[in-house]
């Protein structure tokens, strides 16, 4: 027998009585990494929207509304506000669909006209939301050293049991410090935080429709650009993501941008390299860390190809060569051997979540 769910309730409640809303039924669209919830919302006529779910409690739905202001200004596909409820953590949108980039990256032949598509859309973000931009708090030092802490804290430590011991976060101390003055270096933009391939959503006009931006904060100009070709759930050869570094680059320049126009290829590559260290390092914490607090086991899988970036990337930088000394030796015979055996019990587990 399904339990109550006192907020689906009063979400249908919002839509049919506050709003005068005609619903046949509603459905769950999906939930993501946090609190939220999606649920999608059918009339008579088949029409549906999508309708957040943010407790707020647990989620603030304003950084929500801000950046989808801010992110419509720069001519992006973002889901339309159509009505809000924020003592109750409600908001109505419009719905783009329910296809994922992710989803038809396995068609070779839908692999350039969406990428294409995606970074047209990344450089409208960064070449004509500059003024935007600077509504959004800064990606600084604090905040970057606050991401990459949770490596060692949830990777390492909760999922590989590695006892760190001094030297051991002389490695890592050494290494952020150097990452975050690479970030720091980098000039600044608009910049979504998670923009790749489950964030974007492949609609027929506007493509692509963008979800999930309420963290957004003004950072470093390769954070979005490595975030999508540096995907943590798919990856591509080098050799053609360089060809889209590169193609990107010139897409700033004839936007008039200053960072494309004003920076060497090389240079351009090793930033989006050297933020993109410094994101995967993160990631690695929290994706352990949705498993171990929050009963997530389905991001595992996806730590492979992540540890699998900050492995390749500290192999042609060499101020990250002690970094990556380091890995080899003290996390990857460990990740190599528990990973597995963390995925295997964690699907095995009663009433894992995915």
């Amino acid at each position: 027998m399904t339990a109550p769910d006192p907020r689906l309730a009063l979400l249908a409640q919002w839509l049919q009585n506050d709003l005068g809303r005609r619903i046949a039924r509603i459905e769950v669209a999906s939930a993501d990494a946090s609190f939220r919830r999606y649920f999608r919302a059918f009339d008579d006529a088949g029409r549906s929207l999508v309708v957040m779910d943010a407790p707020p409690d647990k989620e603030d739905v304003r950084p929500y509304l801000r950046v989808a202001g801010l992110l419509e200004s720069t001519g992006v596909h973002v889901p339309h506000v159509h009505a809000t409820d924020l003592a109750r953590g409600f908001v109505l949108l419009e719905d783009l669909g329910s296809t994922p980039y992710l989803s038809q990256l396995g068609d070779p032949e839908r692999v350039e006209p969406l990428y294409g598509d995606a970074l047209a859309a990344l450089s409208r973000i960064q070449a004509d939301g500059r003024e935007a931009a600077r509504e959004l708090a800064p990606y600084d030092a604090a905040v970057l050293e606050r991401e990459m802490a949770l490596m060692p804290e949830w990777f390492c430590e909760r999922h590989l049991r590695l006892g760190l011991d001094d030297s051991d976060r002389e490695v890592l101390r050494a290494t952020f410090d150097t990452l975050v003055g690479e970030a720091l270096a980098q000039p600044v933009v608009f910049v979504h935080r998670d923009f790749h391939s489950r964030n974007l959503m492949v609609i027929p006009q506007g493509n692509p429709g963008i979800i999930d931006f309420q963290d957004a904060l003004a950072g470093p100009v390769g954070y979005d650009l490595v975030s999508l070709l540096k995907d943590c759930y798919v990856g591509w050869p080098r050799e053609r993501v360089e060809g889209w570094v590169g193609a990107y680059r010139n897409r700033l320049r004839a936007a008039g941008f200053a960072a494309g126009a004003g920076s060497g290829e090389a240079e351009f590559l090793r930033w989006f390299d050297m933020i993109g260290v410094q994101r995967h390092v993160k990631v690695l914490g929290i994706f352990a860390r949705l498993w171990y607090r929050d009963g997530k086991p389905g991001y595992l899988a996806d730590l492979p190809l992540t540890l699998h970036y900050v492995r390749d990337t500290c192999g042609r930088h060499p101020q990250l060569a002690a970094f990556g000394r380091w890995l080899e030796r003290r996390v990857v015979p460990v990740f190599e051997r528990v990973n597995p055996q963390v995925i295997a019990a964690a699907r095995a587990a009663p009433g894992a979540g995915a």
